[in-house]
């Protein structure tokens, strides 16, 4: 990127934040904090009023905003499949508002890079549906829970445990949400049970925004916590051998990571990490004669005799 790119993307950068750190710029355009500096000097040279204030960060001065900037053909396409995306991923409490952001920045666009827009739309599929319906009359709705969390609004939540678990009163403050595993999930701090929860949108059984504002000050990492919980999660290991036509499959599917791999002549030697051996059982019994349990002799007689369970299983009449 050259300096003249750099400089347009840190005023973007600036006005699309209250405060902006020095590293979070350098970590963003991969340069020296030095460049950094020598950047928002020069933008303040040409009479951008940037706000640097000691030990917090940078900002715009308050009330400034940037003239309107035209997209690149690359920007516009990838706006269009970020709303495909978007959609594919949310659910219907942000359809329409997605719908509506997408149709303003058509507006603003040249009709030649609209009409190019489109064309980029109309030829990218995400993928079959899953047959499971939308929740469309689903408590916790997205466009809710991000307007308590902009907010720093706490709830109080009726929540229902795995499976058919008992439905508990909550007061929670919510800290972040997150999509993993097909799911959303709230991350909030549990006045119950006095700890941070990770809540699945879909278990939420009542929901009510609480008045006042959330005014306990709390560091929270929404990303650390993400790493943290799934290295606890995550203590075991296990050595399997897959054959060359299944070995991409696994390393797709297994989301607890790989802790190394080995080409041999058979295939390739995968080291799983895993929180729990039987929850691998019925995805390795998928590969059927694709993948071969190494080690450890624990997993090889949990799958040994999930295999005669299924054959007794299948061979009554």
């Amino acid at each position: 990127m050259n300096r003249i790119d750099r400089l347009m993307g840190t005023m973007l950068l600036l006005q699309s934040r209250r405060v902006t750190r020095a590293e979070d710029i350098a970590e963003h355009f991969e340069v020296s904090l030095r460049t950094v500096y020598r950047d928002v000097s020069a933008l303040s040279e040409i009479g951008i009023p940037v706000v640097a204030e000691a030990g917090v960060g940078y900002s715009l001065m308050k009330g400034y905003l940037l003239p309107p900037i035209m997209f690149t053909e690359d920007e516009a396409a990838a706006l269009g499949m970020a709303g495909l995306a978007l959609n594919k991923s949310s659910d219907p409490s942000l359809e329409a508002s997605i719908r509506s952001a997408l149709l303003k920045v058509k507006a603003a666009l040249p009709e030649w890079q609209r009409d190019r827009l489109e064309r980029v739309e109309e030829s990218v599929v995400f993928g079959w549906s899953s047959h499971a319906p939308k929740p469309d009359g689903a408590v916790a709705r997205l466009v809710d829970l991000q307007s308590s969390l902009a907010e720093s609004k706490a709830l109080r939540i009726a929540y229902q445990a795995g499976g058919r678990g008992e439905v508990t009163m909550r007061e929670v403050e919510p800290l972040g949400l997150i999509h993993y595993l097909d799911y959303w999930h709230l991350i909030a701090w549990c006045r119950l049970r006095e700890g941070y929860r990770d809540f699945r949108l879909d278990r939420i059984q009542r929901l009510e925004v609480l008045e006042g504002k959330v005014t306990r000050e709390r560091s929270f990492d929404l990303q650390a916590y993400l790493a943290e919980q799934r290295e606890q999660g995550v203590s075991l290991e296990a050595k399997v051998l897959f054959d060359p036509l299944s070995v991409g499959r696994a390393r797709r599917e297994w989301s607890l990571g790989l802790a190394g791999e080995e080409e041999v002549e058979q295939g390739v030697v995968l080291t799983l990490r895993a929180g729990d051996y039987q929850w691998m059982v019925g995805w390795l019994l998928s590969f059927r004669t694709g993948a071969r349990v190494l080690e450890p002799l624990e997993l090889r007689e949990l799958l040994a005799e999930e295999a005669r369970k299924l054959a007794d299983h299948h061979a009554k009449a």
